[in-house]
């Protein structure tokens, strides 16, 4: 069975970028008769801005969004974390860094998301006291066939080097906490914005480091006003829960559906029932930005 899901971060409101990837990946779960999870993915605790979590769930819910299951916060899932992490430090696949940013980038090429850090402290064998704890990234290839984007190839150790799995402030990495979470809840298909594209390698790489199974990807463009990626660190507008309809067809249009019979249901329940059965992923567009 298909099981998708979608996973903001509670450091505002929901804004247009993020609808758009709510109804993705929502239409094409309930496309194939699948589960939709939702996940809060607020390890980033100095980020969560108090009460936007039940801002974004009530938002959904007044456009409609029905969800499976209950919904899990990941800072509640921290002993969780640390347990998969200990597997990979036995395993002998990490190792603790000392090196500060400025050190990094002194000496690191640029690779395709940022510094490829050098493996300075590979050797060095330290300890965990106010460290970041690394993985190494082995000259492996990985290929992975994006439902939208298409084919990609990326190198591990050549385009990202080994990457944090654990911050020197002791908050549990995005790479980690998402494979960990989205295998636990039993995930097989990802749609998600493609400014996480780069992070997918990645993540099959844990993936296989930690023996879980492998998922689907397709990564929808992503929304960019004045070319800056709409966010909440942005200030992105929120979406105005007054005028649902409008902005479901305006995430349709984004989405390169056929929207014109889905406009003229006269119910929330039909307009989604529509969409549900006309939601066609080939016809997104197969880029990784869109200026509104």
């Amino acid at each position: 069975m298909y099981i998708g899901r979608f996973a903001p971060s509670p450091t505002g409101p929901i804004h247009f970028g993020s609808l758009v990837t709510a109804v993705a990946s929502y239409l094409d779960a309930k496309h194939h008769d699948g589960i939709w999870k939702i996940r809060m993915e607020d390890l980033d605790q100095p980020r969560v801005v108090e009460g936007s979590d039940k801002a974004i769930i009530n938002s959904l819910h007044q456009h409609g969004f029905h969800w499976d299951d209950e919904i899990i916060y990941q800072s509640h899932r921290i002993d969780i974390y640390q347990t998969y992490l200990s597997h990979l430090n036995q395993q002998g696949s990490t190792y603790f860094c000392e090196c500060s940013r400025k050190e990094i980038a002194d000496s690191a090429m640029t690779g395709i998301d940022g510094m490829i850090y050098p493996g300075t402290c590979r050797n060095k064998k330290l300890d965990a006291n106010h460290h970041a704890l690394r993985i190494i990234a082995k000259d492996t290839f990985i290929t992975f066939e994006d439902k939208i984007q298409g084919s990609i190839h990326q190198n591990i150790s050549k385009d990202f080097g080994d990457f944090i799995l654990k911050r020197s402030d002791g908050i549990y990495a995005y790479q980690l906490a998402v494979v960990i979470d989205d295998a636990l809840q039993n995930i097989n298909t990802i749609i998600r914005g493609a400014d996480l594209i780069d992070s997918t390698s990645r993540q099959i790489y844990l993936q296989k480091n930690l023996s879980f199974p492998s998922m689907n990807y397709g990564h929808i463009p992503i929304a960019t006003l004045n070319q800056k990626k709409l966010s909440k660190e942005n200030q992105s507008t929120p979406v105005n829960d007054a005028n649902i309809k409008n902005n479901l067809i305006a995430c349709l249009k984004f989405l390169g559906q056929d929207y014109e019979l889905i406009e003229k249901e006269n119910t929330l329940t039909n307009f989604w029932t529509t969409a549900i059965q006309l939601w066609d992923i080939s016809l997104v567009p197969k880029i990784k930005t869109i200026e509104i």
